[in-house]
């Protein structure tokens, strides 16, 4: 299985760090508001090699976010919902061996360009997320389970202003996805490289 590490990209909360000493304490104050996005998610993790695939799916999400000032922000994004995101995982060859389940939370720190005003205005973010699998029904005669995935999270995106009040946004996510594999409870010491990308569309308002 594929093994890449991305420098620099797993240190949590490095760009909370960043957004936060980049803006001065008073700024902070007097801007200060938040925003709240529902929407749906597409999570696709990539070919994990060995022959083995796993589907996408689509669940419910909710973002929540503070703006120290127009252009930082900090944001809790996650899915939502009893049914999480269920993926069925293939095998060439054989086809489907089973599926899981899983719910991935995330906290960014985000940059806004251009001007509150502004009917579009683009965003990035880089920030730490944290995803447990559950219901791991992947066949034979032992439990195949995945440990919580935990890693850097990068978020590109665009708000398409309504008023000033509500908008639409549309975005896109990429998480460093690399659970080690346990058997029977016991690690095995190898990872499953899943490192997906999460599509999302979703109606905000501002308050």
């Amino acid at each position: 299985m594929r093994n890449l590490i991305i420098p620099g990209l797993a240190i949590p909360g490095l760009a909370l760090a960043i957004a936060l000493a980049a803006v001065p304490a008073s700024a902070q104050d007097a801007d200060a508001r938040f925003s709240v996005v529902g929407g749906v998610t597409m999570l696709t993790p990539s070919d994990p090699g060995d022959g083995l695939r796993v589907e996408g799916d689509t669940a419910a999400s909710v973002s929540a976010s503070w703006f120290a000032n127009d252009h930082v922000a900090i944001e809790l994004w996650g899915v939502v919902g009893s049914d999480k995101l269920s993926h069925s995982v293939r095998r060439d060859g054989v086809g489907r061996i089973g599926n899981v389940k899983q719910q991935p939370v995330a906290l960014s720190g985000q940059w806004h360009f251009g001007d509150a005003a502004d009917v579009f205005r683009p965003f990035v973010g880089i920030g730490y997320y944290e995803s447990n699998f559950t219901r791991e029904n992947l066949g034979g005669d032992l439990h195949v389970g995945l440990q919580t995935a935990k890693g850097a999270i990068g978020t590109a995106g665009i708000d398409f202003n309504i008023s000033p009040t509500w908008f639409v946004r549309v975005d896109a996510r990429y998480l460093q996805m690399r659970p080690d594999v346990r058997v029977a409870g016991t690690g095995t010491g190898e990872e499953v490289d899943l490192d997906p990308w999460a599509a999302g569309i979703g109606f905000g308002g501002r308050f």
